[in-house]
C-alpha cells in the first residue's frame, strides 16, 4: 500500500517528528494510568484548541513566506472588541459586525505588509511596534472598558456544543483543509514557499514577492481576529487584555510543528499537530500533578507557555540550521515539558 520512497518521503517530512513523539506521550501515559485516555481530559484541550490553532496556522503560513508577525496577539483583542461594539452600541446585524471586525484585522496586516515589504522595515521590529499600536487601539475604542455582550446574541453556529466537541473545532478543520489546499495544490502556494525558500530568485522567476507577502500577512491577521471573535463568543466577554502572550504561543506551536523561521518550510498540518502537542504537554504536567480534570474548562483561556520554555525555544531554532531542527525537537518537548511545570 505504501512504498519505501512514500514511507522514507513521510518520515523527513518536518512535521512528522511532533506526530511520534504525540503518540509516544498517549501510549506511555495510558499505559502508565489507564484513566489517562477518557473524554473529559481531552475536552480541556479541545474546548481552547481551535482559538490557538487558529493563530498557529496564520503565523504557519506567513513563516514558509518568510516573516512572522507579533502582533497577532493584539488583533486577537482587536477584532472582538470592533465586533462587539458594532453590536452593542451601533445594533448593526452581528454577522455584519463579525465581517467588519475582521476587515479591521485585515487593515492591521495590510499596514504590517506595507511597513515589512515596502520600506524594507524587519517583521520582527514592525509587528512588534503593531503589537503596542493595535493593544493601544483596543483600549481607546473601548474606552478602558469591555463591551457588554448582548445575552441574546446568537453563538451556537461558531462555539455551540456537539456531545463533547465545540463547533469550533469543526470551523477550524474546515479552514485548515482550505489552508492545505492553498499550500499544495495551488500556484500562490508554490509562490508561498519558494518567497520563502529565496526571495529574490522567486523575484527572477516572475513571482511578486510583494503580493504574496501582503497576502500572507493578511491571512494571518485575519486568522487572529477570527480567533478571538471565537473566544469572546465562547466566554462571553470582552476584554482588551484579550491575547497577551499569544503570538509566542501560536509561533512556538509553528516552529514545534516543523515551521522554519528562515522561512520556505512548514503546513498546515504541522501547524495543528504543533499546536495540539503544546496544548497536550499542559495536559501531562497536571495529570502529573494529579490536577486533573481542569476545575473549569469551558472558560479557560488558551494555554499560556512559560518564559523559560519560549526562551529556550528561541535560542534553539536561532542556532540551528532547519534540516538539523527536526533531530532536536525531542530534547525541545521535554524541556518544555518541564518548564511549563511552573504555571500549574
Amino acid at each position: 500500500m505504501f512504498s519505501k520512497n512514500r514511507i522514507k518521503s513521510l518520515l523527513s517530512r518536518p512535521e512528522f517528528s511532533a506526530l511520534a513523539i504525540f503518540i509516544f506521550l498517549i501510549v506511555v501515559f495510558t499505559f502508565v494510568n489507564d484513566r489517562f485516555l477518557n473524554s473529559r481530559n481531552f475536552m480541556v484541550i479541545l474546548s481552547t484548541y481551535p482559538e490557538l490553532a487558529l493563530v498557529a496556522l496564520g503565523i504557519t503560513i506567513l513563516m514558509i513566506s518568510g516573516e512572522f508577525d507579533l502582533s497577532v496577539g493584539s488583533v486577537f483583542a482587536v477584532s472582538p472588541i470592533v465586533t462587539m461594539i458594532l453590536i452593542a452600541d451601533y445594533e448593526i446585524h452581528y454577522i455584519v459586525s463579525i465581517l467588519l471586525g475582521l476587515l479591521a484585522a485585515a487593515f492591521i496586516g495590510l499596514i504590517n505588509a506595507i511597513v515589512t515589504v515596502k520600506f524594507k522595515i524587519p517583521s520582527f521590529i514592525a509587528t512588534l511596534g503593531m503589537l503596542f499600536m493595535a493593544r493601544s487601539i483596543a483600549v481607546v475604542i473601548s474606552g478602558g472598558f469591555p463591551p457588554s455582550v448582548p445575552k441574546d446574541l446568537p453563538t451556537d453556529w461558531l462555539v455551540g456544543r456537539v456531545d463533547m466537541l465545540r463547533v469550533s473545532i469543526f470551523w477550524l478543520i474546515g479552514i485548515a483543509l482550505i489552508c492545505n489546499y492553498m499550500l499544495k495544490k495551488t500556484n500562490f502556494g508554490s509562490w508561498i514557499y519558494a518567497t520563502g525558500e529565496n526571495q529574490e530568485a522567486a523575484k527572477d522567476l516572475g513571482i511578486n514577492t510583494f503580493k504574496v507577502k501582503t497576502t500572507c500577512f493578511i491571512i494571518c491577521s485575519v486568522l487572529a481576529g477570527f480567533a478571538g471573535i471565537i473566544q469572546s463568543f465562547r466566554i462571553k466577554t470582552v476584554i482588551t487584555s484579550l491575547g497577551q502572550g499569544l503570538e509566542l504561543q501560536a509561533i512556538a506551536s509553528a516552529v514545534v510543528g516543523g515551521a522554519s523561521l528562515m522561512g520556505g518550510i512548514g503546513s498546515a498540518f504541522g501547524a495543528l499537530i504543533g499546536t495540539f502537542l503544546l496544548c497536550f504537554n499542559l495536559l501531562l504536567i497536571l495529570f502529573a500533578y494529579g490536577a486533573l480534570p481542569f476545575r473549569n474548562p469551558s472558560n479557560s483561556s488558551p494555554v499560556n507557555m512559560s518564559d523559560s520554555s519560549i526562551t529556550f525555544l528561541s535560542a534553539l531554532v536561532l542556532e540551528e540550521k532547519p534540516r538539523s531542527l527536526a533531530l532536536l525537537k525531542p530534547i525541545l518537548i521535554l524541556r518544555m515539558t518541564s518548564t511549563l511545570g511552573v504555571i500549574v
